[in-house]
């Protein structure tokens, strides 16, 4: 009887000649031909295709949306920077929408006021450029004629200056570039109400804005969220009103200058160099005293040097008297700091990143501040910049010091010598003492 497997079918004798059956592949690994793909490829290609259009459409909402987040930004920094004088009217019973539209109003008329005045000065110099220009001209060219023996007219260089192909395409240019000027000019205007209508919001909704922002986050969580919006406000604050305090000083001091020296629109030039220096760290000063020497120079070339000398004076004092016991207590950071954060700011996001990158740098600075832990420093005196006695041994030190080890080595030979004199002549003495006995 053959053998029968477990289906009772009869099982064949293998021949002599018949090979081994081959093992059958795993399921899962295809081999050969026939291979099949990998279940999880599919999903992998379509998840990998996903994130790829998730983050272009990402970066292209965030171009897109570029222009309208550094404006939220800037009306929140703006925001903050308010936030004590709206705070601060809250308190004595006004509604905070109220409070906020008063300091808008303020805000808004002075800027009103100072862009007025600065652009008339401008104007009318701009006039009297123009109206004393033949006179210049005559000048210059009886200078020419004087030195170099020509016979310049002022008629000859008129007529050449517009027959010339430059000036004809100056003016084509400026006359198609109108355009572009005044879709620039509307565009700002657009972007300036859309920053004061967001800070209103964020400064008049400023507590429903925090809580709304805290209500998604556990206690933990909020506490710090709370503090570091405390102190962003105080040190935004605390930077622009120590800053208009610096500007208000200055201008009075370029005032009295400027109205000593007879120079005309002082008072516009004051507020001018004021707000410029102190706005634009370090190099401001000297970028808002540039125009004032210009309209000096108008009057007398003696007057710009002396508004010159005057500047760099008032910068000095400004650096290391005014400035640190101003803002010691709002913004207390090391002017390389300062400057490197404004560069950095500048670099990032313009005019705009250099406005509202020293606020916000002393708010990290300030926030992470209460999460480094410090030491006492040790009472080293190369934490003073001093080195240390051995760092500082030189060839002179060593020779002294071999100078003075040789004298003491002396002197105790010295002193050796005479103590032994000494006992050889007591010990005489007493024999002889004992002789004569």
């Amino acid at each position: 009887m053959a053998r029968t497997d477990e289906t009772s079918q009869p099982t064949p004798h293998a021949s002599a000649f018949d090979t081994a059956p081959s093992p059958q592949p795993p399921p899962g690994r295809a081999t050969g031909s026939g291979a099949r793909m990998p279940r999880w490829l599919p999903r992998a290609l379509m998840l990998a295709l996903a994130l790829i259009a998730v983050f272009q459409l990402g970066s292209w909402a965030f171009h897109q949306l570029l222009g309208l987040l550094i404006n939220i930004l800037i009306a929140f920094f703006l925001a903050l920077a308010i936030e004590p004088a709206v705070s601060r009217l809250a308190s004595h019973g006004m509604r905070r929408g109220l409070a906020a539209f008063l300091v808008f109003l303020s805000l808004l008329i002075v800027t009103a006021g100072f862009v007025t005045l600065l652009g008339s000065m401008l104007a009318e110099q701009i006039i009297k450029i123009v109206e004393e220009f033949p006179a210049y001209l005559d000048s210059v060219i009886n200078w020419i004629n004087a030195h170099f023996d020509t016979g310049l007219k002022r008629v000859d260089v008129q007529e050449g200056l517009l027959r010339s192909d430059w000036l004809r395409n100056y003016v084509q240019n400026s006359a198609t570039g109108v355009l572009d000027v005044s879709t620039q000019v509307l565009g700002g205007l657009f972007q300036l109400l859309t920053i004061t209508l967001f800070a209103f919001y964020f400064a008049a909704d400023g507590p429903r804005l925090r809580r709304a922002l805290c209500s998604v986050l556990p206690p933990a969580r909020q506490a710090e969220v709370l503090r570091a919006w405390e102190i962003a406000v105080n040190k935004t604050g605390g930077y622009l009103y120590s800053r208009g305090l610096m500007a208000l000083i200055s201008g009075i001091a370029h005032y009295i200058l400027l109205q000593a020296l007879g120079v005309p629109y002082a008072p516009v030039l004051a507020v001018w160099v004021g707000l410029v220096s102190q706005f634009i760290p370090t190099i401001g000063t000297y970028l808002a005293g540039a125009l004032a020497m210009l309209i000096a120079f108008t009057v007398d070339p003696w007057y710009a040097l002396w508004v010159l000398i005057f500047v760099v004076v008032y910068q000095q004092f400004e650096n290391y008297v005014l400035q640190p016991k101003l803002t010691s207590k709002t913004v207390d950071i090391h002017p390389a700091v300062a400057f490197g954060s404004v560069i950095a700011g500048t670099a990032l996001l313009g005019a705009v990143g250099a406005l509202i990158a020293i606020p916000a740098v002393a708010t990290l600075q300030a926030f992470l501040g209460a999460y480094v832990k410090r030491y006492d420093v040790t009472d080293d005196p190369r934490v003073h910049g001093h080195r240390s006695r051995g760092a500082s041994t030189g060839l002179v030190t060593r020779v002294r010091r071999l100078r003075e080890q040789k004298s003491g080595e002396r002197a105790t030979a010295e002193s050796a010598a005479g103590s032994s004199s000494a006992d050889d002549g007591g010990a005489s003495r007493r024999a002889a003492a004992s002789g004569r006995a």
